[in-house]
């Protein structure tokens, strides 16, 4: 078939490679190029996080969130200019994080995550990107064993939904990791992660791939998506140009929601942005990627320096950088590594696709089957891209998946 896929980033890319080794003629679409800076998969943490099925919103959020709202190192922003829009979703979205919401949720993420490492081999062996591709433990780092054990809910839900981790005291941790600071003396250790060494070089990486293999790129901005009485859809790009497909695939993250809605469907996701500083020729390199608790940042050891990226804040999609969520990341550094030094620093912003239920949107529209969705990653879009691309080029060739795809239902927010 002729198949169009709207959006590339990790999960339009992946989908589109998956559909290309499928048979198909596809077609990439998007107004920048893979790996471009104004893609979430840019600059991302980088981190295939198997174990990442806990949504942000958890039991005792809500309480947090006056100290939040008010604190300059909270991992939570909020734009204030835009606080009585974002409020629906916000008061929304700390109602799901009720301990049975949560378990539900988790259960949900875990099939699209669990497996992550050898779902990104699967898709990058035999091409250039599968050298971007490491395999490393994930450490949460702790100030002690009892802020640990404050976490006992979360870790408890992940051992369940069957991960598993080393516990590290400061001996330990000190050996493995010496330019730590010395506020930091217990860790888990997750086995079986891995991390990116560069999200744009890999995206882009696995697009050159695609198009070398007889995959096109069209560059352009998809302004509506329209399906066809009996079969296929058509695509039409600003500018007014027009292209039929027998299969459209949204993958286009946060700009997806404009899309969906002109087609009928409520798809509840706001920009959570998140933002990222990289230090260019820092003195220590960590073994791995590491969670710094206390400030829900990864640290994660890449090609073009020493990544530090986190952060939450509910946004408009339009609005310019805050300067105090990258000011944050910024104390963090000095708190976590104090005897640091780099050549050069870098920031970034990007916009992280998160619907009110921290579930993607995955699968083809009830009415108008021709139409598949695929967005609404929020904090695990790297992570999640290669399975959900598959999952897609499975609905798409007419084999059934071999997870449960209910809890992705594209029209859950219209059913209420």
């Amino acid at each position: 078939m002729r198949v169009a896929v709207v959006g590339a980033g990790i999960i339009g890319v992946s989908t589109a490679e998956w559909l290309r080794r499928d048979g198909h003629e596809v077609t990439l679409i998007d107004r920048v190029r893979p790996g471009d800076p104004g893609q979430a998969s840019w600059g991302n943490a980088g981190v295939l996080a198997a174990s990442s099925s806990i949504p942000v919103s958890v039991p005792g959020l809500v309480w947090k969130l006056p100290g939040y709202l008010l604190s300059r190192d909270a991992p939570l922003h909020v734009h204030w200019g835009s606080l009585a829009r974002s409020m629906p979703w916000l008061l929304h979205f700390l109602w799901n994080g009720r301990r049975t919401k949560v378990e539900q949720i988790a259960a949900a993420l875990a099939p699209l995550i669990s497996d992550t490492v050898e779902q990104h081999l699967g898709l990058a062996r035999g091409t250039n990107a599968v050298s971007f591709v490491r395999s490393a433990n994930y450490t949460a780092i702790y100030r002690d064993r009892t802020a640990f054990k404050k976490d006992a809910f979360v870790f408890g839900l992940r051992r369940r939904l069957g991960s598993d981790w080393d516990e590290w005291d400061r001996e330990t941790l000190n050996a493995r990791e010496p330019e730590l600071s010395d506020a930091y003396g217990f860790a888990a250790s997750f086995r079986d992660h891995g991390f990116i060494s560069s999200p744009a070089g890999y995206v882009a990486a696995l697009a050159m791939h695609f198009e070398r293999e007889g995959g096109r790129f069209l560059p352009g901005e998809v302004v509506d998506i329209s399906p066809r009485e009996g079969n296929g859809a058509a695509v039409t790009l600003a500018g007014g140009a027009r292209h039929h497909s027998d299969r459209v695939v949204l993958a286009a993250g946060v700009w997806s929601a404009k899309l969906a809605s002109r087609l009928g469907y409520k798809t509840a996701m706001v920009a959570e942005r998140g933002y990222h500083v990289t230090l260019s020729g820092a003195s220590h390199m960590p073994r791995g990627p590491i969670m710094v608790a206390d400030a829900k940042t990864s640290v994660t050891p890449m090609a073009d320096g020493l990544r530090f990226a986190g952060t939450v804040e509910v946004a408009p999609v339009n609005a310019p950088p805050s300067r105090a969520p990258l000011q944050a990341l910024r104390r963090t550094i000095r708190r976590v590594f104090p005897r640091l030094a780099w050549r050069k620093e870098t920031t970034w912003m990007g916009q992280r696709p998160s619907t009110v239920d921290s579930l993607p949107l995955i699968g083809p529209l009830p009415d108008a089957p021709a139409v598949l969705f695929a967005f609404g990653s929020q904090h695990v879009g790297m992570t999640m891209g290669p399975r959900v691309g598959r999952l897609v080029a499975d609905l798409v060739g007419m084999r059934k998946p071999n997870i449960d795809l209910r809890p992705y239902r594209v029209d859950r927010f219209n059913r209420g």
